[in-house]
């Protein structure tokens, strides 16, 4: 059996085995039996494998695979290890070549996504017709949905800049400027695409202390530059501190190059939620402009007669039926 991308031989079975995987992942892999198309798990460790695989109604943090091909320069090369830096760790870096052409032939990607359970990937490579080449791009059910070719005109690594960065797995806030990403179909698609790799782990909250990390992503006269800044909080005399940035690296130049995205069919499946996913509506229930909560409440007509109210002397009822407002006049005395 050949695999895609293999390299070499594995010492179980005499199979065939990819440059990435080991030999527990190879033994792991042949120990589910293939019947009708359907993939039966012999073993609990294989079950479980496949039970962690299955579609889930509420799918974890994305994973990242950072790729390198068959041909790379220093500055791909490195550039792939600042990237794998800011995503650690929803990131996995293979460090062996792949001889892979993701717009000719994305099998092998497919194949990788796969293995390591990766949506989204990041490919360098480097050669006479496209040189310091990063191809960006995102995968639906194991295939591709759409990706953006790069070339890099201009970096700085990490280890240029002297500077302090922030911690593994921060969050950090993503900023798009220029006229293009609001406009142009393609640099829309790019900015959400890159929205979707840097965005982070969904969080509900987020205290003022953990913002600590921001990439800025302009697009003027079609190049795309991608900066990134630490925050610093420095002291300003009141409650609010004041805000500093610090240039943190990496820092790319950008030029666009080839793009494949996808058709609005397939790009409308793939942002389909299943019902179970979606909030359920409650009935007579409304918000304001302000984000304030109103309900509406429907009740039976009522019987004001029969409506209890405050009881007071003054008005109630005396034998004969007279009230303390019409006293009953007394009836002249006379004597027999």
């Amino acid at each position: 059996m050949k695999l895609p991308g293999s390299t070499g031989s594995c010492r179980f079975a005499g199979f065939t085995v990819c440059s990435f995987t080991c030999s527990r992942r190879c033994v792991q892999t042949y120990t589910m039996a293939h019947r009708d198309g359907i993939v039966k798990a012999k073993t609990r460790r294989s079950k479980r494998f496949l039970q962690s695989r299955e579609p889930k109604l509420v799918e974890g943090q994305k994973s990242s695979m950072i790729i390198r091909g068959g041909n790379t320069s220093e500055t791909v090369s490195q550039a792939l290890k600042d990237v794998y830096a800011l995503k650690k760790p929803n990131a996995v870096l293979y460090k062996r070549k792949n001889m892979v052409r993701p717009f000719d032939d994305s099998t092998a990607l497919e194949f990788f996504s796969k293995k390591s359970d990766c949506s989204l990937f990041l490919f360098g490579s480097h050669n006479k017709k496209r040189p310091n080449n990063l191809v960006f791009g995102r995968m639906f059910d194991f295939h591709v949905l759409d990706m953006f070719e790069l070339g890099i005109e201009r970096f700085v690594s990490l280890r240029d800049v002297k500077t302090d960065t922030c911690p593994e797995g921060t969050k950090p806030m993503l900023v798009f400027s220029g006229e293009l990403f609001e406009t142009d179909r393609e640099h829309q698609r790019l900015r959400n695409l890159l929205t979707d790799f840097f965005c982070g782990p969904r969080v509900s909250a987020v205290r003022l202390a953990g913002l600590e990390h921001v990439l800025h992503f302009t697009a003027l006269e079609g190049k795309i530059y991608m900066r990134s800044y630490k925050v610093l909080l420095k002291k300003s005399g009141c409650r609010t501190p004041r805000i500093q940035l610090q240039d943190m690296g990496p820092s790319f130049d950008l030029v666009m190059r080839r793009s494949h995205m996808a058709s609005d069919d397939l790009y409308r499946t793939a942002h389909k939620k299943p019902r179970g996913a979606k909030p359920k509506k409650k009935k007579n229930i409304s918000h304001d402009a302000f984000g304030t909560r109103l309900g509406r409440l429907h009740m039976q007509k009522q019987d004001l007669d029969k409506l209890q109210t405050r009881k007071m002397k003054g008005l109630r009822k005396r034998r004969g039926g007279q009230t303390a407002e019409t006293p009953a006049t007394k009836a002249p005395r006379t004597d027999e």
